[in-house]
């Protein structure tokens, strides 16, 4: 499958991560199902795109978007409640998040809704998973695609931020990993190409980043410094936007 046969792209999940990646695909010009469990969360998705911080709304104010290109981008969003309306996509983004207990993503319930979107959508659609942690292959074990199942980790915000892991299993075919690099592409991304490996460790950002945070973490309960300590000293001295603890909404303000 080519990008150009990418007709309709289903995503999972109307959450932070999911708005976020709708928000890329229908401002690239492909037409995106989005589904999730009620009708409130998927408006709110809807009002996440329009008048986030984000939000087209706020880049039509800011001279980066215009009023005629927000409603064509806006007419390719669909939302729903009903699985079956997905069956058509020609590829699948899941961005489930944990759920109700405060963990980040939750693997038993990707898991089992991998295993029912194998049933109900077309055998030639391609599977992508948007996890920040598990292993793509265990995910891909549920279904009967494991060719045509690939990792697509976007940052969050995923409209915003520039990078992609697409990581491939050993089943993964060679023309699947060429379409989400395209895909990634097309959306102003840049694609860096990784190895599956188990033990739902993350990929290369966040296994990254939970070195420094528990270094970070260490430090503070050592005594050696304060948590703003730590953000100053990789802030100013290896001039990263932001250090290890977030300080509220404009702690990535240095991303533009």
């Amino acid at each position: 499958m080519k990008l150009e046969d990418v007709n309709s792209i289903g995503i999972l999940g109307a959450g932070v991560m999911g708005g976020g990646i709708a928000q890329c695909a229908i401002l690239a010009g492909k037409n995106v199902i989005v589904r999730d469990l009620t009708d409130e969360i998927c408006n709110n998705a809807r009002e996440v795109i329009l008048n986030s911080r984000f939000g087209f709304n706020g880049a039509i104010q800011l001279g980066k978007m215009t009023e005629e290109s927000r409603d064509a981008a806006m007419s390719r969003l669909g939302l729903t409640t009903v699985v079956e309306d997905l069956k058509d996509c020609d590829l699948i983004i899941e961005a489930i998040g944990g759920g109700d207990d405060g963990a980040i993503e939750n693997k038993p319930m990707k898991l089992k809704v991998w295993a029912e979107m194998d049933e109900v959508v077309n055998k030639e659609a391609v599977f992508a998973s948007n996890t920040s942690f598990f292993t793509i292959a265990d995910l891909a074990a549920v279904t009967q695609r494991k060719d045509r199942f690939i990792g697509m980790h976007l940052f969050s915000p995923a409209n915003i931020m520039k990078l992609v892991e697409v990581t491939r299993t050993e089943d993964t075919t060679d023309d699947v990993v060429q379409l989400i690099v395209d895909l990634s592409e097309s959306w102003g991304k840049t694609p860096i190409l990784l190895k599956d490996v188990p033990g739902d460790t993350g990929f290369v950002g966040n296994r990254i980043m939970t070195a420094v945070r528990r270094e970070a973490d260490k430090l503070v309960a050592e005594g050696v410094g304060t948590r703003e300590d730590v953000n100053l000293a990789m802030t100013l001295g290896f001039r990263w936007p932001a250090g290890p603890y977030p300080q509220g909404p404009n702690a990535r303000s240095g991303w533009k």
